[in-house]
């Protein structure tokens, strides 16, 4: 298969889980109105794919931990998924879910400070990577977000 039938697929899928993601934030801002506004929303996407592109080559992060951030951009890029995307909610639901479980899995095994520390975008938007990672407020609050 070449690059230029894949691309379309591949620009697709990042857009779908794109519009998942803000289609969240928008419920989520509904409900929280003080902690989130549309350009931080906006910029999510973007900042958690530099901020595990900046993960995956910081060497101070163990090799393990590496494996599963490729893996999970290889999985969002790539056209295929456990669940098509062409179905409606849960189809891009998966995307979320696997994102927030391999968030997860890295915090555990890596700690939030490495997270913090490549964290490219608002403090706001770091803040909700956290809780989707699962970071508890306490944690969240070790760190001011301000820095």
């Amino acid at each position: 298969m070449e690059l230029w039938e894949t691309l379309p697929a591949i620009l697709t899928g990042v857009a779908t889980v794109y519009v998942v993601l803000l289609a969240g934030l928008w419920v989520y801002a509904r409900h929280n109105p003080e902690t989130v506004g549309m350009k931080d929303a906006l910029r999510l996407l973007p900042d958690l794919l530099r901020v595990i592109r900046r993960l995956t080559a910081d060497k101070t992060v163990s090799l393990g931990v590496r494996v599963k951030l490729i893996l999970l951009l290889a999985y969002l890029l790539l056209p295929l998924d456990l669940v098509p995307d062409f179905l409606p909610v849960i189809g891009c639901a998966d995307d979320v879910i696997i994102v927030a479980l391999v968030l997860r899995s890295v915090i555990r095994s890596a700690g939030p400070e490495p997270l913090r520390r490549h964290w490219p975008g608002s403090p706001v938007g770091l803040l909700i990577i956290e809780r989707l990672a699962g970071i508890s407020p306490s944690d969240a609050k070790a760190r001011p977000l301000d820095s």
